[in-house]
Order: structure tokens, then C-alpha cells, then sequence
């Protein structure tokens, strides 16, 4: 666990259930979407074995043991040649703590964990109009315009 501004930042593992459930509450706060990260969360064993996982991290940034930051990513094995990535999937910050180095503390973290893996690139997306998210993206990184599609899968 490294601490940063009175701040703590941990890779999380299968022993930490409770600061996973409590990362995708400050997420759905974090991101509006409550119910998303709230409503339906999967069961300890899956969460343990998901924390478990050689494809997934989740760091999390504690202030006086409340998560007050997170970061979900995966390890994604590339068939082009014989190494990987990691993908950011989520990323926030709860709003009091925003502007402290936060996120940045966390990426530094992943950062660590993905030369130990040997990843050859950490990537992320960020939506059009999250300018805060551009900004720490931009300073952090090459940015790159893509385009980004979701593809429903039908269910019967």
C-alpha cells in the first residue's frame, strides 16, 4: 500500500471484498450511475475470483479507510505478437477529493503492475465533453481520436 497526500492506494485482492463492494458504490456515485454498480453486484465468489484474476486489477485510494478513488483494468493477451496491454475500464474519483493526484497516484500504481506483467502499453478511453478525464489522459500519455461502438448482442 503506497500513501500519497494522506491518501493510501492498494491493489486489491480476494481478501478485500468489502473495499470492492465499496469501490463500485463511490463509482456509482462517481459516475451517476448508482444503480449500475449497485443494483446487481455479483456474489462474493465471483468477486473474489474476479480480484483473484491474472486479467484484472482493481486499485483502490483510501482516506481514513473510506475508498474515496478507484480503478478497475484488465490484462488483455494480444495474438499479434507475444505480449499484452492493459485496459483502463473504469476510473474515478470521489468529488471532494478530485484535484489531489489521486487518480494520477493510481495509474502510477498500475503502471508498476504492468511492467511486473510485462504489458507493453496501458490505454484508456475517455468520452467527449469529460475534460478533466482528457486533461489527467493528455498529461499522462499520446492521445489518440477513435471512434468507439457497442455492439448489442441479442438475448433468446
Amino acid at each position: 500500500m503506497k500513501e500519497a497526500q494522506g491518501i493510501s492506494i492498494q491493489t486489491l485482492g480476494s481478501e478485500h471484498l468489502d473495499v470492492m463492494r465499496a469501490m463500485l458504490s463511490m463509482f456509482g456515485e462517481a459516475f451517476g450511475e448508482t444503480a449500475t454498480y449497485t443494483a446487481a453486484q455479483p456474489d462474493d465468489a465471483y468477486l473474489q475470483g474476479l480480484l483473484a484474476s491474472d486479467a484484472f486489477f482493481a486499485i483502490a485510494a483510501l482516506a481514513e479507510g473510506q475508498v474515496v478513488g478507484g480503478l478497475a483494468a484488465y490484462l488483455l493477451p494480444k495474438f499479434e505478437q507475444a505480449r499484452a496491454e492493459i485496459y483502463i475500464y473504469d476510473l474515478a474519483v470521489a468529488q471532494p477529493h478530485r484535484r489531489r493526484g489521486i487518480a494520477t497516484a493510481m495509474i502510477e500504481q498500475l503502471k508498476h503492475i504492468a511492467a511486473a506483467r510485462g504489458a507493453y502499453v496501458i490505454y484508456v478511453q475517455a468520452d467527449h465533453g469529460d475534460d478533466p478525464a482528457i486533461a489527467l489522459y493528455t498529461k499522462l500519455g499520446i492521445r489518440e481520436d477513435v471512434l468507439h461502438f457497442d455492439i448489442p448482442l441479442e438475448r433468446g
